[in-house]
């Protein structure tokens, strides 16, 4: 059980700095080809191919977005990170908000993404 939690715990710092550092080449190695994302006000993106492409979006609206990590909790093969984020939209205004991520993997991929936000009246 320990090596799950090792694997998982792994893969969640790499997806965080995958975005960060807006690499998506590195993101899909964290992603199964069946992984699902499920993002506020959105229908759930199904595919490898179909996240990847919210994220390019993602890092269109914003020229600047960075995640930093506030806690993990990690059981079995899940886990629920608490993050807080800055960034600029393309605009140059400023966007911060908070929330968590409930990861769901198989291994050192993610299955399910499922993301909760505080504030969503940018999205």
């Amino acid at each position: 059980m320990a090596e799950d939690f090792k694997v998982t715990r792994f893969a969640v710092y790499e997806f965080f700095h995958s975005v960060n550092e807006r690499d998506l080449d590195r993101m899909a190695e964290v992603l199964n080809d069946a992984v699902e994302l499920q993002f506020p006000k959105a229908e759930p993106f199904k595919g490898k191919k179909k996240v990847l492409s919210f994220f390019k979006i993602l890092f269109r609206q914003f020229p600047e977005l960075g995640f930093i990590i506030q806690h993990i909790i990690i059981e079995e093969a899940k886990a629920s990170v608490h993050w807080v984020n800055r960034g600029v939209f393309r605009d140059g205004s400023i966007y911060e908000n908070e929330g968590v991520t409930l990861f769901e993997a198989k291994g050192n991929e993610f299955l399910r993404i499922s993301e909760f936000l505080k504030n969503t009246e940018n999205f």
